[in-house]
């Protein structure tokens, strides 16, 4: 087994930009990725923490240094990218300040014993792995809401307190985006906690919606009996979000296309998150079509309603928060399906009304 490894690589005091170092390494005694990093430490010195709890990032996906060479190679490939838990932390390669984590504790100080402090600190890469910061820096923190949840489990008087402490903060359990798909064999339990501890708080509603394009009707998936039209030599980005599409997937496999592989395109929306922070959920959206069409996509494929609409019939709104015109076409699956099967005749007034036209492209 062979890896190709690109390391990332800073130091502050010296660095004014990080960069990433190319390694090559033929697996014979290394076990885990722990054993790796101490491979190539002894072939190019690096900074780390020598031991097999250090959560690190691989190939945009979070785990510990304890995932074996095999279970590596299983779910990244031979082709690897190790950066730090958060990239824009590092002071020294593979370290991080984690003050910005540790400083979160703070406000359950007095509800805490030694065994809680101690699980707060096992949860840090929950902390770091969350899509939220990358839009709302000062998020509090799934850490901090597990630890939450953990301490009203153990005592079941503190509920009232622990809750007001929630409710209090600024970036709350609202911003909370999923984890499914940033972590590494994440246990389900994980996003359980957190949301039954939102359902304990009692959460301002509000009634603003995203702009929705009533003339637009795809009618009914059908599925693609003779491929008349294959995609080849098309760039296709799909948006799978937290549940792949099992139709959408189908249609995919008929295609001669180039289906992109865009870690983004597993990302939360934030949907939930809309109706009391919309410009947090254009900021997660804009992102991510972004990512779509700097990767060269041609077309973005989404699977319900809901997405299409916060993503084709608001896009003014989504160009605005991310400063750049986003001129990626959108395409409803049972859209895609019609074209597929050489239907474009039946659908040729919807896709006039999509804000982009995809027969334009």
């Amino acid at each position: 087994m062979k890896f190709e490894i690109s390391l990332f690589r800073f130091d502050c005091k010296s660095d004014y930009l990080p960069y990433y170092t190319p390694h090559f390494i033929n697996i014979k005694d290394e076990k885990n990725l722990l054993d790796i990093l101490n491979t190539l430490n002894k072939e190019n010195k690096f900074s780390y923490e020598n031991n097999d709890s250090l959560c690190l990032c691989i190939n945009g996906i979070y785990t510990s240094t304890s995932i074996t060479c095999k279970d590596l190679f299983k779910h990244f490939g031979t082709d690897i990218t190790i950066e730090p838990l958060s990239t824009r932390r590092s002071y020294l390669d593979l370290l991080i300040d984690d003050e910005d984590f540790q400083e979160k504790l703070f406000l359950l100080n007095d509800y805490l014993d030694e065994d809680d402090k101690t699980n707060y600190q096992s949860y840090k890469m929950y902390f770091y792995a969350s899509n939220t910061l990358n839009f709302a820096k000062d998020y509090i923190g799934d850490a901090f809401l597990l630890l939450a949840s953990d301490i009203i489990e153990k005592n079941n008087s503190l509920e009232k307190d622990i809750l007001n402490i929630c409710s209090q903060v600024e970036y709350g359990i609202e911003y909370h985006t999923s984890l499914k798909h940033r972590i590494y064999n994440l246990d389900c339990n994980i996003e359980n906690k957190i949301n039954k501890l939102k359902n304990k708080l009692i959460l301002k509603k509000t009634k603003h919606k995203y702009k929705i394009n009533k003339n637009l009707n795809f009618g009914d998936f059908e599925e693609v009996v003779e491929v008349k039209h294959d995609f080849a030599n098309f760039n296709i980005a799909y948006f799978e979000g937290l549940n792949q599409d099992k139709q959408t997937k189908s249609l995919l496999n008929k295609t001669n296309a180039k289906i992109l592989k865009i870690s983004s395109l597993k990302n939360d929306l934030a949907l939930d998150t809309f109706a009391s922070h919309p410009i947090f959920t254009y900021k997660i959206a804009s992102s991510m079509m972004l990512d779509a069409f700097d990767n060269s996509a041609d077309l973005l494929i989404v699977d319900d309603l809901e997405t299409f609409n916060l993503l084709d019939s608001n896009r003014k709104e989504l160009e605005t928060y991310s400063n750049r015109d986003i001129i990626l076409p959108i395409l409803h699956k049972n859209e895609f399906s019609k074209l597929i099967s050489g239907k474009h005749s039946i659908i040729k007034q919807n896709l006039s009304k999509h804000n982009i036209d995809p027969e334009l492209i």
